[in-house]
């Protein structure tokens, strides 16, 4: 369906600047869905925390409605303008008309269909819309299943490309693709499992600490059950701090891991922020002394009954051997830095989350074997007074204390 959409819109917009327009409005109006689509991209994040935050009952659609209002809005402004910019019709012959027209409708329909793509990936849809990107019950994160003709890809690969060359930013040298690699990824993890999990924060919701923020693991650290973790080649076990904020509980409490990501550079790269970055999803976290809980991406994951100003959790991430975290992101909305790791020896006292933080202590009491109750015989039963109440089968499910009262 997804495939057929595209091959309308394009046949769309190509049979329209085939029969209305000519070649020179036809290129120009190309021009302005890029130029539109920039905007849209750039300036999406920034108007949809501001929306969110004065309209809580939208926030999971506050990225959506900026994104396709920063785009509208500017692509209407420039589309008008181009009748006035060109008064005069230029005609390039019968072939080259009829040609450059169909073809710069093709082009304009492929970059239309994309755009529409990557707004209905940062709707809170079900995981199967627009396209199935990832396994329903064990989605992998290197593993996305893309689109026939890619067209999202190419639109938010276009913007990428453009921000880390002449369309970055001049004093703070900040790349999309730095920020938001593998955008498309980030969206439809984000939103894999929302059956009553918000895709974003009205506030912000995570911070890291600024020392010793992140360290490397060791060989220390098992796994629930005791044993040692299955080494990943070319991969380091790295342990990131992340805090959830205990004032933004309403929209951070309940998350998948799926939700939440490291980026990471190349160790040597000063400009943290600039060029490409990599995401990497956590696998777990620490549940007790150099213990770690592996979870699936899509298993959620509650913080409740938090008395601190921060819960703090330890996750662990596999990351490559030749790069290091510099952010973390959390849900739509959230980005944190993440200072370089340090080493094993320098990590600071581990933070412990679930229920095997705090481990059982085992009874010190003997327990007296089962003795097997005496029938009574008809006297007894008869002197003993009946008492209301449940039965001992009950008693045995649902305990004493119902029973008393």
């Amino acid at each position: 369906m997804v495939v057929l959409a595209i091959l309308v819109i394009t046949a769309g917009c190509a049979a329209y600047q085939y029969f209305k327009g000519t070649l020179v409005t036809a290129f120009a109006t190309i021009v302005n869905a890029v130029f539109a689509s920039f905007i849209a991209f750039g300036f999406f994040e920034l108007t949809a925390s501001f929306l969110a935050k004065y309209l809580a009952a939208i926030a999971d659609w506050a990225q959506l409605i900026c994104f396709a209002m920063l785009f509208l809005i500017p692509f209407a402004v420039f589309q008008t303008a181009i009748p006035q910019a060109l008064r005069h019709k230029v005609d390039l012959g019968l072939w080259p008309e009829r040609i450059g027209r169909s073809v710069c409708g093709v082009v304009l329909g492929y970059i239309v269909s994309g755009l529409l793509l990557t707004a209905a990936a940062m709707a809170p849809l079900p995981n199967a819309y627009p396209y199935q990107r990832f396994d329903q019950r064990n989605p992998d994160s290197d593993r996305p299943d893309r689109v026939a003709l890619n067209a999202d890809g190419f639109t938010t690969g276009l913007f990428s490309l453009a921000s880390n060359g002449s369309f970055r930013a001049i004093s703070n040298r900040r790349s999309f693709a730095a920020l938001h690699p593998a955008f498309l990824d980030q969206l439809f993890l984000n939103r894999h499992s929302i059956s009553d999990v918000p895709v974003m924060t009205s506030e912000p919701a995570i911070e890291v600490p600024a020392k010793a923020g992140s360290w490397y693991a060791g060989e220390s650290v098992r796994d629930s059950e005791g044993k040692p973790l299955s080494p990943r080649p070319g991969h380091s076990l790295i342990m990131v701090r992340i805090g959830i904020k205990r004032s933004s509980l309403s929209d951070a409490g309940k998350f998948t891991l799926s939700q939440l990501r490291v980026v990471c550079r190349p160790k040597n790269d000063k400009n943290t922020l600039a060029g490409k970055g990599r995401n990497v999803y956590p696998i777990g976290y620490l549940t007790a002394p150099n213990q770690l809980q592996p979870r699936k991406l899509n298993e959620k994951i509650e913080v409740q009954g938090v008395t601190e100003t921060v819960k703090w959790i330890d996750f662990a991430f596999y990351v490559p051997v030749d790069f290091i975290p510099v952010v973390a992101e959390f849900k739509l909305n959230n980005i944190a830095d993440v200072p370089a790791p340090v080493s094993a020896e320098q990590a600071p006292a581990q933070e412990f989350f679930g229920e095997s933080a705090q481990p059982q202590q085992p009874s010190t009491q003997p327990q007296e074997p089962n003795q097997p109750t005496k029938p009574r015989n008809p006297e007894e039963r008869k002197r003993s007074p009946r008492r209301g109440g449940l039965s001992n089968v009950s008693k045995g499910v649902v305990g004493d204390q119902l029973g008393e009262n």
